[in-house]
Formats: structure tokens, sequence, C-alpha cells
């Protein structure tokens, strides 16, 4: 017994008829009749009995078409949900993302957009530091991730450049160059002459950081590594403690605003801090495919900008 005898079967049923329920079916009568006859010798029983007017079903032609119909009501069921997921309508999309990237209004937004255009899309969201997210990625624990400078960059990944924004100077309250520089003063990188820097990174890898201690080797400023951390999050309580002075997206400004100012930096150095969506190139999954695109076209279309980009400066 298959599946398509149970549609003949409950057609003849539902019709009475075995003229109309082949053209129901789209077939001809005489092989519609051959396939019950062929059903009732498999199972053991008379299903119909025959009369000028049609048919009728039997005891037991009555006790299968309940199950019958349900049988085929669940595999219509299924075939709907699969397309739903070959769609990428449907499923469990696993997300990942750094705190700074989180901590700009776009990521959020993209999330948000998510969860409200397709809400049989389950997500499971996660945070942690750019290194172990682009290892999450490689072993496949998740689809995609939110991060800033991708500290490497593997074959199997692909890592796009949805937006870009300028990183400010972070000081603890009460510092000097707090002191020497109003909330909208440019402070130059010469003004960093023998600071002690917290930076989140791993040691020689490539990023936001490097970038800047490149920066400060070109205008001859010596400095101090005072420490070297993996998340951004735990850079700013470091600054809020007055360990040393540091750097972030200016998406974070406010962030422990009362231990914390910000200040702008050159803006023609091109030091700048992008948000990267990092993904399998290999990737099949049509969930991937509705979320990169969804993030394209809300980084495209600015739409995330009236949520708020930052937090505002802390003076």
């Amino acid at each position: 017994m298959d599946l398509r005898q149970l549609r003949y079967f409950t057609a003849i049923a539902e019709t009475g008829h075995i003229t109309r329920a082949a053209e129901r079916l789209g077939m001809q009568q005489p092989p519609l009749s051959q396939q019950i006859r062929a059903l009732e010798k498999h199972l053991g029983v008379t299903l119909f009995v025959r009369h000028p007017k049609g048919v009728r079903l039997t005891a037991a032609g009555t006790m299968m078409l309940g199950d019958a119909q349900r049988i085929l009501g669940s595999v219509a069921a299924l075939e709907e949900r699969m397309a739903r997921v070959g769609r990428g309508l449907l499923g469990v999309l696993s997300v990942g993302f750094t705190s700074s990237a989180a901590a700009h209004a776009f990521t959020p937004r993209v999330l948000r957009a998510c969860r409200h255009e397709y809400p049989d899309i389950a997500l499971r969201i996660s945070e942690n530091n750019a290194a172990e997210l682009i290892e999450a990625l490689e072993s496949g624990a998740l689809h995609c991730a939110f991060l800033r400078v991708p500290v490497a960059r593997p074959e199997g990944l692909r890592f796009d450049t949805l937006l870009q924004e300028p990183v400010v100077l972070a000081l603890p309250i009460g510092h000097p160059l707090a002191g020497a520089y109003g909330p909208q003063d440019t402070v130059p990188w010469e003004a960093l002459q023998g600071q002690s820097l917290i930076l989140v990174r791993r040691p020689g890898a490539p990023g936001i950081y490097a970038n800047m201690l490149n920066l400060l080797e070109r205008h001859g400023v010596s400095f101090k590594v005072q420490a070297e951390v993996d998340r951004m999050m735990t850079n700013i309580n470091l600054v809020a403690a007055g360990e040393g002075i540091s750097v972030v997206p200016a998406s974070m400004q406010g962030v422990h605003a009362h231990s914390v100012t910000y200040r702008p930096l050159p803006p023609d150095t091109g030091l700048q801090a992008p948000i990267t969506l990092a993904y399998r190139k290999d990737d099949l999954d049509a969930v991937t495919g509705i979320l990169l695109d969804l993030a394209r076209r809300i980084a495209r279309d600015g739409a995330w900008a009236d949520r708020g980009a930052a937090a505002g400066p802390s003076a």
C-alpha cells in the first residue's frame, strides 16, 4: 500500500463514484478500478460495494477512511512545512555577535526585523568574541555572526562589510585628556604619547586595534599596552576602573556614562569600525540566505538609522 492508493481510495469514498473520482484525480476509470482491486487484494478486505449509481463503503472501508484522511492530511502538512523550510520561511537560525557589534543599532534592528517578518524562524542568539565566533562558524555551530574586523579569514567563510562607523577615544572620568579636550574637540594622535592602552584583540591579530597601533607608530607616538582583552565590554570596564585608555566604536558611547568619557579622534586617518556579517560559503540552509538578504537590505536602505545608531556622547 502506498500514498497514491490511499489518495485513490479516499477520492472514491468521498465522491461515492469511481467515474467522478477518476475525473477529480485526472485519470481514466479502468486504471483507477485496477488500483482499488489491487489495494483490496493487498489488505484482504473488500472496501467498496458496487451498485448501479456508484459505490458505498463497506464496514472495513468506513473504518479505513478516517485513518486514510488523517494520513493524507499529515503528509500534506509535512509537504507544506518542508516547502516552507526550503524557502527559508521555517527553521532554526543560529546567530552570534560580538558585544561591540550588538551595541550598534543595526544589529538588533536586523534581528527584530527577522522576528517580525519571519515569525516561523526560531532565532538562537549567542554572544562571543570574534575569534570564537569564527571558530563556531567553521564548525557549523553558527549559521552567521555579526562582528567588527575579523581576526582571521578562513578559506571556507565569507565576510560582508555592511556598515562603517568611526571610533572614538574612551577615557576614565577625570583623565587629563578629558580636561584638555572638550566633548566636541578632536584629540590628535600625538596627545596619546606615553598613554597606557587597553586593546581588544589577540596579540598580533589584525583588526581595529592593530590598525590603531600602526597609526600611533607612524605618528611617532610611544605607548604602553596595559592589557589585551577578548571583549569590548571588558575593555570599557577596565577604562572605567582607570586602568588605561582605549578606542571604541562610536555606537558604544554612553556605556559607563558616569565613569567613562568619550572624545572624537582625527577623521582623516581611516580608522573605522565596520559591521561585518560572517557566514559559510557553502551554507545551503535557506534560513541563512533569508538573514543575509534582510541584513543587506536594511544596511542599504539605512532602515536602522532612525532607531539611534549610538547612545550619544558622554562628557
